[in-house]
């Protein structure tokens, strides 16, 4: 299997509209995303978005491309740790033609969505958008507690704090303005 890029994916979802004459409309996650947020090289080899539209049928059509995908009405619920309250209203819309539209997570949601995850790549992609965007370890650490408060209870909060100060530590103490 060969890196997924953004213009494959985005060319692919508007082939998906044009055949289904149908609409979608895709939050993209993961580090699909990382192009987007202006990450060179960012590798991966799947799809990972939430979307408004046919969950089922795009995720058929995906696989009849030999594309992996994570897709989700909701993608809070991949996680105990909710995400942020208010992102879906917090996007951005990254491209758009009739039928197709491709959000990005506010840049701090991204962070969140990543350390929700929190393996070692996770924390280089979050890392990598905060310093970009200059997110400070204040905003992401006020980010985390939203999530956490509106998580459920669970130990797992526990290690997402931990996630949390790991990528804080590594965050700069000034960071550069955006841009």
């Amino acid at each position: 299997m060969s890196a997924l890029s953004l213009d494959r994916i985005i060319a692919l979802l508007g082939e998906y509209v044009r055949q289904t004459r149908s609409e979608l409309d895709l939050l993209l996650i993961g580090r699909l995303a990382l192009h987007a947020y202006g990450a060179q090289k960012p590798e991966t080899e799947d799809l990972d978005a939430e979307l408004t539209g046919d969950v089922d049928r795009l995720a058929t059509f995906l696989k009849q491309q030999h594309i992996p995908a994570n897709l989700s009405e909701n993608i809070s619920g991949w996680s105990v740790v909710s995400m942020p309250p208010g992102y879906r209203e917090r996007t951005s819309v990254f491209f758009e033609q009739p039928g197709l539209r491709v959000r990005l997570l506010a840049p701090v949601d991204f962070v969140i969505a990543k350390l929700r995850r929190g393996t070692e790549l996770d924390l280089e992609d979050a890392g990598f958008v905060a310093v970009k965007f200059g997110l400070s370890r204040d905003v992401v650490r006020a980010a985390a507690e939203q999530a956490i408060a509106a998580s459920p209870k669970d130990t797992a909060l526990f290690a997402f704090r931990k996630t949390v100060d790991l990528c804080c530590k590594r965050l700069p103490h000034s960071p550069p303005p955006p841009g």
